[in-house]
């Protein structure tokens, strides 16, 4: 009997791995990429800020997206909000309906120097007032994200990794 709960139990787990999510339960932009292997970002951070570039795939809660476009958005990693940007302007992501959801990413990690002259662009894209984009006066040194594949899942559940 215990042997039959212990299967009962290893089945259940099992058919809720990746295998068991629907295909409709995820939108792809970009290049089609894949839910597997996806990386740890508190170890890819320290590699990156010491090699300054890592080709990855990180997951992530959206917390906004550009409002005009869907140029760009910032996704918490739990531990950090990177900006991601998506490569050559090849695809955007919806400008609404997307906060809070999940995405997988896949790219380039790096180490970004953002721009004065940018970092007013993204503020006016994000809807801030003349006040706040002239307060801006120092450019960004981040970890950023150029993204060539972005999958957004359809429900609220997610881990950190």
């Amino acid at each position: 009997m215990p042997k039959l709960l212990f299967l009962i139990i290893l089945f259940s787990i099992l058919s809720c791995t990746n295998s068991s999510i629907k295909k409709d339960q995820l939108t792809f932009y970009g290049e089609v990429i894949s839910i597997d292997n996806i990386s740890n970002y508190q170890l890819l951070k320290e590699k990156t800020l010491n090699t300054g570039l890592t080709k990855t795939k990180i997951e992530g809660k959206i917390i906004k997206t550009c409002p005009k476009k869907g140029c760009w958005m910032n996704l918490d990693t739990g531990t950090d909000t990177i900006f991601v940007r998506f490569r050559d302007y090849g695809f955007f992501v919806p400008t609404d309906s997307v906060s809070g959801k999940i995405a997988i990413i896949e790219g380039d990690l790096f180490l970004d120097t953002i721009s004065v002259k940018m970092l007013r662009h993204y503020a006016e894209d994000a809807g801030k007032t003349n006040e706040e984009i002239a307060l801006i006066n120092e450019p960004n040194y981040n970890l950023n994200f150029m993204a060539d594949g972005v999958i957004i899942k359809n429900w609220e559940k997610y881990y950190f990794y």
